[in-house]
C-alpha cells in the first residue's frame, strides 16, 4: 500500500505562484511514476504533469512553460511548482502514484483557487 498526502493549496492572485507537495509513505519502493491531476468544477479530471523515477517529465499543453514537476526521492516527495497562474488553473489538484505493477494510488486532493 502507498499513502499520499498533498499540501500547499490555497488562494493565489492571477500571475502568482504556488507550490504543491505530495508526500508518499508506505511501500514507496514500488512507485515508478508520479502524476499530478486536476479537476475543475463541472469538468473531467485531467492530467497536468508526470515524472518517472528516472526523472523524465511530461506536461499538459495548457501548463507547459508555467508548471514544473520535480521529485525528491530521498524525501519521498513530489512537487508541482506553478507560476504565472491563471483563473482557469483553479481546480482541486490530486497526486497519483503508479507502481511498477500499474497499481494506482491517489491523495485526497488540495484546492487551488486563482482569483483577485
Amino acid at each position: 500500500q502507498v499513502q499520499l498526502v498533498e499540501s500547499g493549496g490555497g488562494l493565489v492572485q492571477p500571475g502568482g505562484s504556488q507550490r504543491l507537495s505530495c508526500a508518499a509513505s508506505g511501500d514507496i519502493s514500488r512507485i515508478n511514476t508520479m502524476r499530478w491531476y486536476r479537476q475543475a468544477p463541472g469538468k473531467q479530471r485531467e492530467l497536468v504533469a508526470l515524472i518517472t523515477r528516472g526523472g523524465s517529465t511530461n506536461y499538459a499543453d495548457s501548463v507547459k512553460g508555467r508548471f514544473t514537476i520535480s521529485r525528491d526521492n530521498a524525501k519521498n516527495t513530489v512537487y508541482l511548482q506553478m507560476n504565472s497562474l491563471k483563473p482557469e488553473d483553479t481546480a482541486v489538484y490530486y497526486c497519483n502514484a503508479q507502481t511498477y505493477r500499474s497499481d494506482s494510488y491517489w491523495g485526497q486532493g488540495t484546492q487551488v483557487t486563482v482569483s483577485s
